[in-house]
């Protein structure tokens, strides 16, 4: 099978965060990606372990003449340029849109920041935690007594790195149709913002209090929340349709024992009843007590325990990885997992000039494969 963005080539430049997330998710599509790095930047790349696959790697000093030059000779082979630095470090460099555009018109230059690129805070240094906090996501996610980072996933690699992807791949659509390229702006207040367009609209319409815990996707009702089990371990319980909740009664042993739902006055009680219910087995207990059901039940499983369960196993979502494992690429394609992505090589810019060489003949589409998923070895 040929992967998809096989014909696509990106020069990234190194950065942190959603950039490099990017970068992989491209690279794991088939992507040709080249990877700029600064000279003795090992600890960054410790930080980034398998994040860095699928890359060619070179190494260039970017305030140099020399440097700077090559970096521009592969953009001028480049159909998309990542980028995520502060606003105007890339044009203080001479590498801004209006020097790499000026070597490549078709070049699709991708910006991440937090912030964006304009705004009274776009010079502003932030983190992830930041950025969701200004754009509500952050207000909306933890316990009732305070907000909870849901790690860095909302603002770094959905909002950020995702919305780039987005934007890239979109850009360089119209760029192949029309012959130019342009710049796209992504920013984590933007994505993250935007990935609460549901919640936002319900809160428009009456259906979402602006509280924490009050609501039916934030904990607030007691069948959408996790449990303790008797061995300390938790449950995650999805039960919102009412078929699927009177399945979950049944399973309890709680058929007809409570109150209308439709109250919250009832939930503290419904709540109390399932806390004695779950703490009454073992973690291992429920989820084979609920394993072919469907009232929505699962384990909260740990990083080591998610790999080893025999559904991601069997969808090979993981993939091994020096000792461990790590997620392999997605989506599926007809049926197929992108293969394993090679960890990242280095290369001297010769050979990555070549690699991209300008009368190369890209690869064709192959026929379509349908054949089942198959976990990578």
């Amino acid at each position: 099978m040929t992967a998809v963005l096989s014909d696509l080539r990106i020069l990234e430049f190194a950065a942190i965060g959603p950039v490099p997330w990017c970068g992989m998710v491209l690279a794991d599509l088939g992507a040709s990606v080249i990877r700029i790095e600064r000279p003795a930047s090992g600890a960054e790349r410790d930080t980034l372990g398998a994040v860095r696959r699928g890359r060619t790697l070179v190494e260039l000093d970017l305030k140099s003449a020399e440097g700077r030059e090559a970096a521009l000779q592969l953009v001028g082979r480049a159909d998309i340029l990542l980028e995520g630095l502060r606003p105007g470090v890339m044009e203080r460099l001479g590498l801004g849109p209006q020097d790499c555009m000026a070597r490549n018109p078709r070049l699709v230059y991708g910006r991440m920041t937090g912030w964006g690129q304009t705004g009274p805070l776009a010079q502003q240094a932030g983190h992830d935690i930041n950025y969701i906090a200004l754009s509500g996501a952050l207000h909306a996610i933890g316990t009732a007594d305070k907000p909870v980072p849901p790690l860095n996933l909302v603002g770094d690699f959905g909002g950020g790195g995702a919305f780039l992807a987005i934007g890239v791949l979109a850009a360089a659509w119209q760029a192949r149709a029309c012959g130019r390229g342009q710049v796209v702006d992504a920013a984590m207040v933007d994505g993250s913002a935007v990935l609460m367009a549901m919640v936002f609209s319900r809160m428009v319409m009456g259906q979402w209090a602006d509280r924490r815990a009050s609501n039916a996707l934030d904990g607030g009702v007691p069948w959408y929340d996790t449990y303790r089990t008797r061995d300390g371990q938790f449950v995650a319980v999805g039960a919102l349709e009412p078929q699927f909740y009177d399945e979950l009664l049944q399973r309890l042993g709680l058929a007809g024992q409570l109150p209308d739902r439709q109250d919250p006055a009832h939930w503290p009680e419904i709540r109390r009843r399932f806390e004695e219910a779950f703490g009454s087995r073992t973690r291992q207990a429920w989820a084979q007590h609920f394993a072919a059901s469907d009232a929505c039940v699962t384990p909260v499983l740990s990083l080591a325990e998610a790999m080893a369960h025999p559904h991601m196993q069997a969808r090979g979502v993981f993939m091994p990885w020096q000792a461990g494992q790590v997620p392999a690429a997605a989506p599926v394609f007809d049926g197929v997992r992108p293969p394993a992505t090679a960890p990242a090589r280095q290369s001297s810019m010769a050979d990555a000039l070549e690699r991209w060489s300008l009368g190369g003949v890209r690869p064709t589409c192959a026929p379509a494969v349908n054949s089942p998923i198959v976990p990578e070895t």
